[in-house]
């Protein structure tokens, strides 16, 4: 048996000598390796690989002491390099969101841990900040980490480069938007079938002239819930929506400035429906302090809503979440089938400004 060459109790790494002058710095030290523990617990590397693996046969006085200097040495074994030089995968499940600042995200983020966890799986989270030609490149990223399956919000016009990863098996799941080109899992909102009982509810408090207000225009989402808005209203007998549409490109104009242009008009509108959260925020800030009431229905809940006595089309994110990281689980179970959509149902919630009727005429 090797010796112990330092005592445990003793300075195993020397300080480095920090810098001087004005590129001073926090002292750093090298990460300690399988050598630096063995060396330290008198063991071979071998030795210090089966404990860290629990493979092998290793008495319970040298597995202590080989934990006590990886304890002291602030030794972690590199799970990832060792699943890969096995040609093995990760135990971590990927969650690709857009924009990192949208709280929609963090809730369905927060449904997906919570279910893998239930089958020894941990997800990690990366971000394309809502721009289309980052996807690829933050998704080739994490497939190199070999995860286990790819969960995503999908950004960019276009998804078929993942066709040959999902034949080698690897689940891929969209989230809140379908896939472009490739035919995969998904799992989405009522989108169209929200919108258009908010509309019905608007029209049967008396309301005809309602405006849509949502950017991005292409999304998928905004798409369907803007489609839902039309159909309602040709129930009626609305058939011209174009003048009271506001669907703004990234870059065009705000929500706020949407719904300004909107009252100006000769006839302005006397109901908003608004297509996502940002643009009931915009919705609020330019109707507070106008002189008419006008009633408005919001799609997505958001924090004192109900405080504010906002009515909004409203749905779990967490379920998304669930669903879609049950959708994964079962995939890696099974990958053959055919692909599932599944879509997770909205109801509206009425809290006092969806229920304002119109005006009367005369």
């Amino acid at each position: 048996m090797i010796k112990p060459t330092v005592s445990l109790d003793e300075q195993v790494v020397a300080p480095i000598e920090p810098m001087s002058g004005a590129d001073a710095g926090p002292a750093t030290q090298p990460r300690a390796t399988l050598a630096d523990v063995g060396k330290l617990a008198g063991v071979s590397p071998k030795t210090v690989s089966r404990v860290m693996l629990e493979n092998g046969a290793v008495s319970a006085e040298t597995k202590e002491r080989v934990m006590a200097a990886a304890r002291a040495l602030r030794f972690r074994p590199n799970n990832l390099a060792r699943s890969l030089r096995h040609g093995s995968v990760t135990t971590t499940v990927a969650f690709v969101i857009g924009d990192l600042t949208n709280p929609f995200y963090f809730l369905v983020a927060a449904g997906i841990e919570r279910e893998l966890a239930k089958h020894g799986l941990m997800m990690i989270l990366a971000a394309t900040d809502d721009d289309p030609g980052s996807e690829a490149r933050v998704v080739e990223t994490l497939l190199k980490q070999r995860v286990r399956a790819l969960l995503m919000v999908p950004i960019a016009s276009d998804q078929s480069y993942l066709e040959g990863e999902r034949q080698l098996g690897t689940p891929v799941i969209f989230i809140d938007r379908p896939a472009k080109n490739l035919v995969a899992d998904s799992v989405v909102l009522q989108n169209f079938e929200g919108t258009a009982d908010a509309v019905r509810a608007l029209t049967a408090a008396g309301h005809r002239r309602i405006a849509f207000i949502c950017s991005p225009a292409g999304l998928y989402t905004h798409q369907q819930r803007l489609a839902g808005y039309r159909q309602a209203l040709r129930e009626v007998g609305v058939t011209d929506t174009a003048p009271w549409e506001r669907l703004e490109e990234v870059g065009g104009p705000s929500a706020a400035e949407s719904v300004e242009s909107l009252l100006a008009m000769d006839e302005p509108p006397t109901a908003i429906v608004a297509g996502n959260n940002k643009a009931s925020s915009g919705v609020i800030h330019a109707l507070r302090g106008h002189p008419d009431e006008i009633a408005f229905v919001g799609f997505d809940d958001f924090e004192l809503a109900d405080a504010a006595g906002i009515s909004v089309i409203a749905y779990d994110p967490a379920e998304l979440g669930r669903r879609a990281a049950r959708l994964a689980v079962s995939r890696l179970q099974d990958p053959i089938g055919p692909p599932q959509h599944v879509e997770i149902p909205t109801h509206l919630i009425a809290r006092g400004s969806g229920e304002i009727p119109a005006p009367s005429v005369g």
